[in-house]
């Protein structure tokens, strides 16, 4: 920071407090980890909060500074100083950035044991035009929407996989952004939405080549966790969940081939919908594997969704709908069944929670019909999806990576070598065991609808090790494929909060129908929605 005979207000601070300040700015330009977490109070009562949310505890506090890079330089011009008591002190101070721009920090500082701390902190940082992880390009709009129809005045997110014309497709990887064409035609799923009034706000980021469920990129960066600031976003579908988690647009219009669109869904506190396979039509979708990619869409409430798949789906919507939805016609049956496997595959605290309320709907007057059931091992579904997908992925994406080695970041270049290796025999074998399994499925769903949870716990610390990270991924896939290897409609429901490192953190409730019945899925997950608050409320009439 500047001299401190240079800021304006710094003579009226206590000379001990000013130089614990002064270190504390220092380590923020250098991004001296070790310094910084000597600056904040130890313990479970510390706060920092910004515009992404609010820390609380020195553990959550010291595992944001992880993953974020060093503060630009920056020096202080002025500070105001309030004394609150004998050890304690209130600093504001205004920075000013040498790139441009000013920032305001908020700090309670204490001392003890002859050293002051900070206590609670609030930052508000220079305005960024815009967030490089969350967007590839932004407009006021990007593309405009018709100026008439149901979703008139809602913007979209658009995942860096579909085709709008003008456009390339960057698949969330700058070196295939490089090597691709402006796109001559737009996909119909976002047609779609601009025919009934939705407008482009942006294209958003992706996991590269959307084969990853966590949200982070090695290229651009991981999105912020709108629900739990300091978590991972999810994936793949990480930019258009976090556009929308954090109010940058109303709609993402997503995909999701093992969990893409669900999982994210889940870990931000969002809306999340898996449609049919094959409901929405993909020409202008790049592909990762089409025996399960499906088009997705991820919003803030119920509402909003009910609107873009009464319109997306209908007979008076889309031309893109393949389909009728006569068979959303009438309701799906308010009978749930609940995997024993499913339950015994999500950590401890989850399973507290989702039992917590599954006793709430029972012993409401709108309960539900709820059984328990046995789906079979969750890894004999795995396995084979797993293969196939790799298959196909690998024929679609192959030869690119072999003209472009060490392209990709680590993580998905360890799923590509895998997907290399899987031979003509062994993805014969697995189909074979797929449609066993589908069928399975389908009569499962005949008359009911599947209730599960759709990860096995919160959203893991962005600072999460890759072996911590891959566990997790492993375990989410085993409840999300089901549904995938069925090319059932599936839905994200955000009815749960479990603890975390981090703080209270949501985790969906995902509920699988019957082919076709996506509208009435959505219209159900509102249905158990509200059944749920009235339960929590102590209002069940």
């Amino acid at each position: 920071m500047a001299e401190s005979t240079d800021v304006v207000g710094a003579h009226v601070v206590p000379a001990e407090l000013l130089a614990a300040f002064e270190r504390y700015e220092a380590a923020i330009v250098a991004n001296d980890l070790d310094v910084l977490d000597d600056a904040f109070a130890t313990g479970p009562d510390t706060m920092r909060g910004d515009g992404a949310g609010l820390l609380v505890g020195h553990e959550a506090i010291s595992a944001f500074r992880g993953v974020r890079a060093a503060v630009p330089a920056r020096r202080i011009e002025r500070i105001e100083y309030r004394e609150l008591g004998d050890d304690a002190a209130l600093l504001v101070s205004v920075s000013r950035y040498v790139g441009g721009g000013t920032g305001l920090q908020t700090q309670v500082w204490q001392r003890a044991d002859g050293a002051w701390r900070i206590t609670a902190a609030h930052v508000t940082p220079r305005a960024r035009a815009l967030d490089r992880s969350v967007w590839r390009t932004v407009g006021e709009p990007l593309w405009q929407g018709a100026w008439s129809g149901p979703l008139r005045g809602l913007t979209v997110a658009v995942k860096d996989l579909f085709a709008i014309a003008g456009y390339r497709i960057g698949a969330g990887n700058p070196v295939f952004l490089d090597d691709a064409r402006p796109e001559p035609t737009t996909a119909p799923a976002v047609t779609d939405l601009l025919r009934g009034g939705a407008s482009v706000r942006g294209i958003a980021r992706t996991d590269e080549f959307a084969y990853g469920i966590s949200g982070d990129n090695a290229h651009y960066g991981t999105p912020p966790n709108g629900a739990l600031p300091g978590a991972l976003p999810g994936g793949s579908s990480g930019g258009p969940a976090s556009a929308v988690a954090t109010g940058q647009a109303d709609i993402g219009l997503a995909t999701d081939t093992a969990g893409s669109a669900r999982v994210p869904a889940s870990y931000q506190g969002l809306w999340g919908l898996r449609t049919s396979h094959g409901l929405v039509p993909r020409q202008g979708l790049m592909p990762l594997a089409q025996s399960f990619d499906t088009v997705g869409w991820l919003t803030r409430d119920g509402e909003t969704l009910q609107r873009v798949v009464d319109w997306c789906l209908s007979y008076d919507g889309s031309e893109s709908t393949e389909r009728v939805y006569g068979a959303s016609d009438t309701e799906l049956p308010w009978r749930f069944l609940v995997p024993e496997e499913a339950l015994a595959a999500t950590e401890p605290a989850t399973r507290n929670v989702l039992g917590a309320f599954l006793a709430r709907l029972a012993a409401g007057p709108e309960a539900p019909q709820l059984e328990r059931m046995r789906l079979g091992d969750l890894d004999d579904y795995l396995a084979p999806f797993r293969t196939v997908q790799g298959a196909e992925a690998w024929r679609n994406n192959g030869d690119w990576l072999r003209e472009h080695p060490g392209a990709v970041g680590p993580d998905v270049a360890e799923r590509f070598r895998a997907a290399a290796a899987v031979t003509a025999e062994d993805e014969a074998s697995a189909r074979r065991e797929l449609e066993q399994l589908r069928a399975r499925l389908h009569a499962f769903v005949h008359d009911a609808v599947l209730l599960l949870p759709c990860v096995p716990g919160p959203a893991p610390m962005a600072t999460a090790s890759r072996d911590r990270v891959a566990r997790v991924r492993a375990a989410t896939l085993r409840l999300t494929t089901p549904a995938a290897i069925a090319g059932l409609p599936a839905i994200s429901v955000p009815l749960l909060t479990v603890p975390s490192n981090l703080g209270p953190a949501p985790v969906g409730v995902m509920l699988v129908s019957r082919e076709g019945t996506d509208i009435a899925l959505v219209r159900m997950a509102r249905r158990l929605a509200e059944v749920s608050a009235r339960c929590e409320r102590g209002n069940p009439s």
